[in-house]
């Protein structure tokens, strides 16, 4: 009979302790592969975390300065308010056409609004209280197109143009442009034209005033990246 393949005990322990062997290097690769995921990982999170508080300190800074700011504001509010008269002058509980509060004559010089026919009203009371005989006061009304308020950003003056057309003696029409600065709207006159005699003088005016759209504060939120 043949002897079958005769494996020494030597050769048993060589291939065990490859066995063995090979078994450590897959452990040890898969605990280093494991442990540079994981340390990306924590390092990107630790990054990550780092944006997060320096972003939440740039805001709790820029909050401080806003309530600062806002107790400022306040003050010179109420400072700017509470005054014995007007800025016009006139006492802010009287009946007069310069009477009023600040508040309420700044929003009247400057309306957040674009409301032409308000404009067009309050012109025309102007000059019939100063007996001009007033032809016309025409303009394009764009209150549906112009905005009336933004979202964001900073709020400038925008421009109503308008025309104006009356007849006075040759001495009140030397006075309309006197007239006009009554206005508690600020008015740019950008052209005048003069037709008639001395007793019947016509003034065609074409100027602008201006309104400013309000702006609409909100808190808004912003993802760290």
């Amino acid at each position: 009979m043949a002897n079958g393949p005769h494996i020494s005990i030597k050769q048993l322990k060589i291939d065990k302790a490859n066995t063995t062997m090979l078994v450590v290097i897959a452990v040890a690769a898969f605990v280093v592969v494991f442990s540079l995921i994981s340390s990306k990982t924590l390092i990107s999170q630790y990054n990550y975390q780092n944006r997060v508080i320096n972003a939440k300190r740039v805001t709790y800074n820029q909050l401080k300065i806003d309530v600062n700011n806002a107790t400022s504001l306040e003050a010179s509010y109420e400072s700017f308010e509470n005054q014995p008269l007007n800025i016009l002058g006139q006492s802010p509980s009287g009946s007069s056409q310069n009477s009023g509060d600040n508040a309420k004559i700044i929003l009247d010089a400057l309306p957040s609004q674009y409301d032409f026919p308000g404009f067009v009203s309050s012109i025309g009371n102007l000059l019939s209280s100063q007996n001009y005989v007033i032809n016309s006061v025409t303009g394009t009304d764009l209150g549906s197109s112009e905005p009336s308020s933004l979202s964001s950003g900073q709020s400038t003056p925008v421009q109503i143009p308008f025309e104006i057309s009356v007849t006075g003696t040759y001495t009140t029409v030397q006075q309309l442009i006197s007239t006009l600065q009554l206005s508690i709207r600020p008015i740019v006159i950008q052209q005048v034209d003069l037709s008639g005699t001395d007793a019947a003088l016509e003034a065609d005016i074409t100027a602008y005033t201006y309104y400013q759209p309000g702006v609409n504060f909100s808190l808004g939120t912003e993802v760290v990246k």
